[in-house]
């Protein structure tokens, strides 16, 4: 009876513990992970319905797993680091359990894969776009005239910018869109925001982090920037707007200008019909004075 009883504990145990499965998204990854004799899998279709296969099963026993993007590349280096055999299943489970707390990772919610993983690698891609613009901040160092840390002036800059640009866009939900062209490709970061029951907008931290860090490089480096607005209220058309990155300063945008940013391809270069219903036009005051002139470090 004792015996039962603790398998019976074990069991709900079990439900309690959550895990982590990296996941070999394309062919290409595959492949290179097949170069180890201990990775049992030789085709990737098969791989992917046995993934699928397992995650609903841990589902339907309770379990909560979420799944990681698993880089042969960078398994290669943690191995490296670590010490590790490549060619071991341990290994790959201790680079899965880095994952879990440092990468990239989306919860499994019973979608097909062929649903997840979109998400997942949007998830990647913010990851990496904070990384590498948290690291270009941080060695940018001082201004060679008054000795101010550059790049934390900057975020303290774009946090303000944030702030303002929320207040002013009005009550309803909002998507804001800020692209810094960087080399060697630009940044593209996204803020949504929906309001409370206060008009207070609510926002995810990990977004706004990320957003911010994106708006205060371009303010930091100078490259050329630009943010978008789309704001969305009941019984009203959906407004469009956007601003310049100046420096310290975001310039605003003609409604004509907003209206050819939208409307146009950004991978073709050709027009697009615009959407009905939507008006562009001008964005509001900010209210800043410094707005049109910061200090330029």
């Amino acid at each position: 009876m004792a015996h039962t009883h603790h398998l019976t504990m074990r069991r709900v145990l079990r439900r309690e513990i959550a895990g982590t499965i990296g996941l070999l998204t394309d062919e290409q990854d595959f492949t290179a992970m097949r170069r180890y004799r201990s990775f049992a899998f030789d085709d990737h279709a098969t791989y992917l319905r046995q993934v699928e296969a397992l995650l609903r099963t841990l589902a339907a026993q309770g379990g909560h797993t979420a799944v990681a993007l698993f880089d042969p590349e960078e398994y290669a280096e943690f191995c490296a680091e670590h010490r590790l055999e490549p060619d071991d299943p341990g290994s790959r489970t201790r680079f899965t359990a880095e994952l879990a707390s440092t990468g990239a990772t989306v919860p499994y919610d019973g979608r097909p894969l062929d649903d997840l993983v979109p998400d997942l690698i949007d998830e990647a891609v913010r990851l990496a776009t904070w990384e590498y613009a948290t690291t270009r901040l941080s060695h940018i160092g001082a201004c060679a005239s008054c000795g101010e840390d550059i790049g934390r002036a900057a975020f303290v800059r774009a946090s303000e910018l944030v702030v303002r640009i929320l207040k002013a866009s009005g009550p309803g939900r909002k998507h804001l869109v800020c692209s810094v062209s960087t080399e060697p490709e630009a940044l593209v970061a996204v803020l949504g925001a929906d309001d409370d029951p206060t008009g207070t907008p609510r926002l995810d931290e990990a977004e706004a982090l990320e957003f911010t860090t994106v708006l205060a490089l371009g303010i930091a480096t100078g490259c050329p920037g630009g943010l978008v607005m789309r704001t969305s209220a009941p019984g009203k058309p959906d407004r469009v707007y956007g601003w310049r990155l100046r420096g310290e300063s975001l310039e605003p945008l003609t409604a004509a200008e907003v209206f050819d940013a939208y409307c146009t391809d950004v991978v073709s270069g050709d027009l697009v019909s615009p959407e009905s219903g939507v008006d562009y036009s001008v964005p509001p005051d900010l209210d800043d004075e410094g707005l049109t002139g910061g200090h330029a470090h």
